[in-house]
């Protein structure tokens, strides 16, 4: 008989086991299912091209953000964290797989671009932690199972300095994603590829950061020096520089 339930902790590992074998998306473990994606990198994903984000691009044009500390959660083949460094953040980028990493430290070493990479658990202890000015999301909150939201709003809370950004995008309702309640989907033990979200429920999860803006990202031509894909939304709150 098990009796080892006694933190939040033991609370969300139970939970997670809940979504095997999905879990290898957020958890530790990453030998498994993202190493698998990121082997053929020929693959026509979208997210494998060189280019940033095209609201990262728009952010640092209109100048809703300017350098600092950064940190790249999920930060895949290293597309953004290249961008940010480039314009002057000082970056540490953060995703599960090795795959990933690898292939983003390549991509620094041919920019000559000074990142600092680590392959792991944002969410875990040894993380990087920093306190950042930024922190930038392309893709992983839309990965993780509900009960994870608790991991990612309080790595937020501590990491993001006073008067900080969180800047995201995931997947849009209507467009992309599993529509199922959070509830639902502890009952099929999956995600379906990843969480849809609405304008409402984004604004409402983050209620506790001021929302400076909203909005689905803009479909980018092949050509285009951007990534953009009309299917997400793309989010950029600002951490109140005073507590409410």
């Amino acid at each position: 008989m098990d009796r080892n339930i006694r933190s939040v902790d033991d609370v969300l590992k139970l939970m997670d086991s809940l979504f095997a074998p999905e879990a290898d998306r957020w958890t530790k473990d990453a030998s498994g299912w993202w190493d698998r994606f990121y082997e053929d990198r020929s693959k026509p994903v979208p997210f494998f091209v060189a280019k940033p984000d095209e609201n990262l691009v728009s952010y640092l044009g209109r100048g809703l953000l300017t350098p600092g500390r950064a940190l790249d959660l999920g930060c895949g083949a290293g597309r953004n964290a290249l961008r940010l460094a480039a314009s002057g953040f000082e970056v540490d980028a953060v995703d599960l797989s090795p795959g990933a990493i690898a292939w983003a430290e390549e991509r620094a070493r041919e920019a000559g671009a000074d990142l600092r990479f680590h392959c792991g658990d944002a969410f875990a202890a040894g993380a990087p932690s920093g306190p950042y000015d930024l922190i930038y999301d392309s893709g992983c909150f839309h990965h993780l199972p509900p009960h994870r939201r608790v991991s990612y709003l309080g790595l937020v809370e501590r990491a993001l300095v006073p008067g900080g950004h969180l800047a995201l995008s995931c997947f849009a309702s209507g467009a992309m994603g599993s529509e199922l309640p959070d509830a639902e989907l502890y009952g099929s033990g999956g995600l379906e590829g990843g969480l849809a979200f609405t304008p409402e429920s984004l604004r409402w999860i983050f209620a506790g950061l001021e929302e400076v803006e909203l909005r689905r990202m803009r479909d980018e031509p092949e050509d285009s020096h951007c990534f953009g894909e009309g299917f997400l939304w793309t989010a950029l709150f600002r951490k109140p520089a005073t507590p409410a």
